[in-house]
């Protein structure tokens, strides 16, 4: 267990996130951008059905034939648009991250899994623990109280003479 290996996969995560999301959010644009021109679109051959509807009864022919052809045009490009909108996002972008994203969540998992077995192993045997740390800590206070038993004994002595 690393906590630089750890800090480096939540890193990974991260980033992979923020690419998924970003991808995402993009695409989700681009399709609310094509979806509202469809629904302009629709809107106007609506329009020029309901203007084929008043030419109808207005003039029986001309007028009609060419506002009823514009609106049924209009009607399928709109069609078009909302099928492309519809389109799920690249392939090859958004499987790329999804793979980092998975490889950093199993890395991650394999940390997490290596600390709980170092804290179980601590809770097992404490001493295993805490003796590679209490050595070196012993050192330093023997060291310590040697000088200062010295110092004492040195001041002790001048004090005498």
């Amino acid at each position: 267990m690393n906590t630089e290996n750890i800090v480096k996969h939540l890193r990974v995560l991260w980033r992979t996130d923020r690419i998924i999301a970003d991808i995402r959010l993009r695409h989700l644009l681009i399709g609310l951008g094509l979806r509202a021109f469809a629904a302009l679109i629709g809107a106007f051959g609506l329009l020029m059905l309901e203007l084929a509807a008043y030419f109808a009864l207005v003039q029986i022919w001309n007028a009609i034939a060419a506002a009823a052809i514009l609106g049924a045009v209009n009607f399928l490009i709109a069609a078009v648009l909302f099928v492309i909108a519809g389109r799920p996002p690249s392939g090859r972008d958004i499987e790329l991250a999804n793979e980092i994203h998975g490889a950093s969540i199993e890395a991650l998992q394999l940390e997490a899994r290596a600390l709980q077995a170092q804290v179980s192993g601590a809770v097992r045997h404490p001493l295993s623990t805490v003796v590679p740390v209490l050595v070196p800590l012993i050192a330093i206070i023997v060291k310590n109280l040697r000088k200062t038993t010295s110092g004492s004994a040195a001041a002790s002595r001048e004090a005498q003479s």
